[in-house]
């Protein structure tokens, strides 16, 4: 987001981005309205002008045509998909066979697969990892989109390494840590809760992870964005039998946000009590990038308050990670 913010402040609109910066509908109808204009294909700039690549990635066709078209290209890809790719071209160097743990059609899988295409193959779940036939020599290691459910990636990974027992993995995780803390966050929030929103954009892959995560525990949950209408909020406050647990998906500001909470009170729902938790990312460096549970709240925050509690709103803001 800054990327473009920072773009149009230099050359001035219009400034073409290469498909949405971030998974969030709001994000991109501001951008619009400040200039940027959004295009599915490097082929849809006009010659020379500037050009934008997504936080999510891109293969590397895309840097070669957008030079072809003498494009000024700025490259927001985010630090963490970057080391993904890395990943996929020095295994490939080393004639390993690549399995990508990911969800077809994926902005990220798309970029990342078109880093060395003849020798990876997706697998997307458990069953395809079961099911998936390699030469029985032949050297093979595993990468992963970074927008994935921890559990299920794991679960994966498991399958892979049993039945590829030499198979060959990267040193840290390589799903993000923002998407790690907010999972471990749902989590933590489902046991006070009896249903949970997820207030995102629906191609958000963060945003549907969390909603993945409720559900199989069992909770009731639904991912939804700020202009739904009546009968969806209806529906709301008919599951919503005591607590409702409201998750923020991050990049949500609070401009964005807080018109859902208001429209969930005026529904008639009890009044509610904010508990905020939040994490410093410390930024995208390329340190350690392992899953950790996000701080207990004090006791003032889980103390018991005279009106009953009807939704918590978990805010780990981080303006990377709405892929």
């Amino acid at each position: 987001m800054e990327t473009v913010e920072r773009a149009l402040s230099l050359y001035g609109a219009p400034v073409y981005v290469r498909k949405q910066i971030v998974h969030n509908a709001h994000v991109v109808r501001d951008l619009e309205a400040r200039g940027a204009v959004f295009v599915e294909d490097e082929a849809d700039v006009p010659p020379g002008k500037t050009l934008v690549l997504s936080a999510h990635g891109v293969a590397p066709s895309v840097h070669e045509r957008s030079s072809q078209r003498r494009l000024h290209t700025i490259d927001a890809t985010c630090p963490l998909v970057t080391k993904v790719h890395v990943q996929a071209r020095r295994y490939a160097a080393e004639g390993l066979r690549v399995v990508l743990i990911g969800h077809a059609g994926h902005e990220e899988v798309v970029g990342t697969m078109g880093e060395a295409p003849e020798v990876t193959v997706l697998v997307q779940s458990v069953e395809e990892a079961e099911a998936l036939e390699l030469p029985a020599d032949a050297p093979v290691a595993y990468i992963t989109q970074t927008t994935l459910s921890v559990d299920e990636t794991t679960e994966i990974i498991d399958v892979l390494k049993r039945r590829f027992p030499h198979i060959r993995g990267p040193q840290r995780e390589d799903i993000c840590y923002a998407t790690s803390n907010r999972q471990w966050a749902v989590k933590e929030l489902l046991g006070e809760v009896d249903l949970l929103l997820v207030i995102g954009s629906r191609n958000s892959s963060n945003s549907n992870r969390l909603v993945d995560v409720a559900r199989a525990a069992g909770m009731p949950s639904m991912a939804g964005r700020r202009r739904h209408g009546r009968r969806h909020f209806r529906s709301v406050r008919a599951r919503a039998a005591g607590r409702t647990g409201v998750r923020l998906v991050p990049c949500l500001r609070r401009h964005r946000h807080q018109p859902v909470l208001e429209r969930v009170r005026r529904r008639r729902l009890p009044a509610a009590r904010r508990a905020t938790s939040s994490r410093d990312p410390g930024g995208l460096t390329g340190r350690r990038n392992r899953a950790t549970r996000p701080a207990s709240r004090s006791s003032s925050e889980t103390a018991p308050s005279a009106t009953p509690l009807s939704f918590q709103t978990l805010n780990l803001t981080c303006g990377s990670s709405v892929r």
